[in-house]
């Protein structure tokens, strides 16, 4: 599988074009309420949230100000799993398999990865 090396700065591009676009979507259900149930009041956390999704998402996924951008992404997908998931939905249960946070806690990681290594390939910046 070493062969797989010589594409590795495609296969990060890749993940974060995706984690990015399917970050934004989120913020798009919150913000403009396309394919969502409900809306969040303007200005209220979850709407903020929505608005970190929506720019901090489109950000990463095109690669503008990507370590910005995926730092805040990550430190929201934090306060999200530690907020809601773990204290408020289902009393102090740690575990993400538990509390339903699988997806804020590997967002968090996935920005997290993100912030550290830049936008790499693909991106509208020109630095890394």
């Amino acid at each position: 599988m070493k062969w797989l090396t010589k594409y590795s700065d495609q296969a990060y591009a890749f993940m974060r074009i995706m984690a990015g676009f399917m970050f934004s979507f989120h913020g798009v259900q919150k913000i403009l309420g396309v394919l969502a149930d409900f809306q969040p009041a303007v200005g209220s956390q979850l709407w903020i949230g929505g608005l970190i999704e929506l720019l901090g998402g489109l950000a990463v996924m095109l690669g503008y100000q990507t370590r910005a951008a995926a730092f805040l992404c990550s430190g929201e997908m934090a306060v999200a799993y530690f907020q809601y998931h773990w204290k408020l939905q289902m009393g102090p249960n740690f575990f993400p398999a538990v509390n339903k946070g699988e997806l804020a806690a590997l967002y968090s990681f996935v920005f997290l990865y993100i912030a550290t290594r830049g936008g790499v390939k693909w991106k509208l910046d020109k630095t890394n």
